[in-house]
């Protein structure tokens, strides 16, 4: 699995009307030609991207958030999120304000980003894509619905699924259609997230936000095997989390106070967890220690986006103003920390899909076991009709037998396990018509391999059902051969009876068979469980 570090692009905003009005002086420079800036007399700070005071917000997105939403098309979970002080210009970057008064040229990442994702859905029509997003709120460590207000902060929880990866379970998610349904979704959330004013911003976020695309994609061409079977439909779902930092605060310059005092210290206690996690993960003598990623919800949200598998671009926004020297300095330390941050990105296809082409090859290797199992039953009937003087071939005819009854019964017991899991799984997980005919197909040929199994078992045992078992019809046969033999050969009782303990012993390992295949079948329930609540 390939590592890649975390991409890291700094964007330095012009002075503000007010602060050029006080003659602030600029501390924080582009140097021309390069991927440098130089803040004060002599601190150089090298990065993946530079973005000066006349930089656009085009310029931005185009040459960092592109890659991303091409990576989150081909499967691989992607994050964003904008670093920096208070009044720094995040929010302005990272698009999280009011969209519908903001011009063209003046949108965010956020904005441009859903653009061009439904821009590439409409270029793939061979891939059914079914787009879900969610919009989170950390205010004061707590989670909160920005898309559902009346959830109780009680009710949301950060979880972590079979992967490994981050989930919030109880967070709404809404199914989207439309580019225009999604900006929606993002205003209303814009217009409930906490906001306030401070002396160093008019509309200072009070809490971090993320912004969350996710996309399940199932490719409708299938390719054919070369046993002439049809592989399934690719199932990769991929999520892209646009994340909106609060600014880091000095309680002597916004004068902050009541309330706002109260937000200032989670929002720097937040921002301190992440500063730690960033120099945790970026400092390679500390690779192997904790890392302390459960300090804060923030954090924990960000685990997979900062050493996890995603891939990631961290903005940091800094001031150019002399009065913001040492915030700006620490932005960019942290920033040039975080470029030794490296990732493992991987494609990330769905259990699900993965769960049900696992299924259909073990129930391919069970009908071709059956059948082999069926051909070796007929056969040996056959043999034990014609007889034989050789006392050798009836032994390993008893051993034949009793081998048989064992693989029978262990074959019935998975091939009901698997007819049933797939009768559950039909109702709980969204197929395509495709999937539903192929499913309906293999529910019918078990219906008709039923059928054959009580036909032959009734021919063998006469009376002998189904529900009797392949059990019941080999000791009644191995009565009968016994007998026969016998007959024929007077063979003395001792070693009838070794034959019998011999079968006993086959019936217990049986037995054991059975425990163990309703094992598995209480593991593929709970999995089925976990599904349903991930859902």
């Amino acid at each position: 699995m390939e590592e890649i570090p975390v991409k890291v692009a700094v964007r330095i905003r012009p002075l503000l009307c007010k602060e050029a009005l006080h003659n602030h002086q600029v501390c924080v420079r582009v140097i021309p030609n390069s991927q440098q800036v130089i803040i004060g007399r002599d601190r150089v700070f090298t990065f993946d991207f530079v973005f000066g005071k006349n930089s656009t917000q085009d310029e931005v997105y185009n040459t960092c958030i592109k890659p991303l939403v091409l990576s989150l098309i081909e499967g691989y979970n992607a994050t964003v999120f904008a670093y920096g002080q208070t009044g720094s210009g995040k929010t302005y970057t990272i698009g999280g304000g009011h969209i519908a008064s903001v011009v063209e040229g003046q949108k965010g990442i956020i904005p441009r980003a859903i653009q061009e994702i439904f821009q590439s859905i409409s270029e793939h029509p061979s891939i059914d894509f079914n787009v879900k997003v969610s919009y989170i709120e950390v205010y004061k460590e707590d989670l909160r619905d920005l898309l559902e207000l009346e959830t109780s902060m009680k009710d949301l929880h950060i979880r972590e699924d079979e992967k490994g990866n981050t989930v919030i379970v109880g967070a709404k998610e809404c199914h989207v259609e439309s580019a225009g349904e999604v900006m929606s979704l993002l205003e209303m959330g814009n217009a409930a997230r906490h906001t306030g004013t401070t002396q160093m911003n008019e509309h200072s976020s009070r809490s971090h936000a993320i912004f969350t695309i996710s996309i399940c994609q199932v490719h409708k061409n299938m390719e054919a095997a070369e046993d002439g079977s049809w592989y399934s439909p690719r199932h990769i779902v991929s999520k892209f989390h646009f994340v909106d930092l609060a600014g880091s605060e000095r309680v002597t310059k916004t004068g902050n106070t009541g309330e706002r005092f109260k937000e200032s210290i989670q929002i720097n206690s937040g921002l301190l967890a992440l500063g730690n996690v960033i120099s945790a993960l970026g400092d390679p003598r500390r690779k192997s220690s904790h890392i302390p990623y459960r300090d804060a919800k923030i954090t924990r949200l960000l685990k997979d986006s900062l050493g996890g598998s995603a891939k990631t671009v961290m903005i940091t926004c800094v001031s150019p103003s002399s009065s913001n020297f040492d915030e700006s300095l620490n932005s960019l330390k942290y920033a040039n920390r975080a470029r030794n941050i490296r990732n493992k990105p991987t494609v990330n296809f769905s259990p699900e899909s993965d769960r049900i082409d696992e299924m259909e090859f073990e129930i391919k290797l069970l009908r071709e076991a059956l059948q082999s199992q069926q051909a070796g039953v007929s056969q040996t009937t056959q043999i034990n009709r014609e007889g034989s003087p050789d006392t050798n071939r009836i032994h390993s005819l008893e051993e034949q037998v009793a081998q048989l009854q064992g693989e029978c019964l262990g074959y019935q017991c998975c091939v009901e396990e698997a007819f049933t899991f797939l009768v559950d799984l039909k109702d709980t997980v969204r197929l395509n018509e495709k999937q539903q005919h192929k499913l309906q197909e293999w529910f019918n040929m078990i219906q008709e391999v039923r059928k054959a199994v009580l036909t032959s078992f009734r021919g063998i045992g006469g009376t002998a059902s189904l529900e009797e078992g392949p059990q019941h019809v080999t000791v009644l046969q191995l009565k009968r051969e016994l007998k026969k033999c016998q007959c024929v050969l007077a063979a003395d009782e001792v070693v009838f009876n070794q034959k019998e303990l011999e079968v006993k012993e086959l019936k217990n390992q049986v037995q054991m068979m059975v425990q163990e295949n309703k094992g598995h079948a209480v593991s593929l329930k709970e999995a089925q469980k976990v599904n349903r609540l991930q859902n």
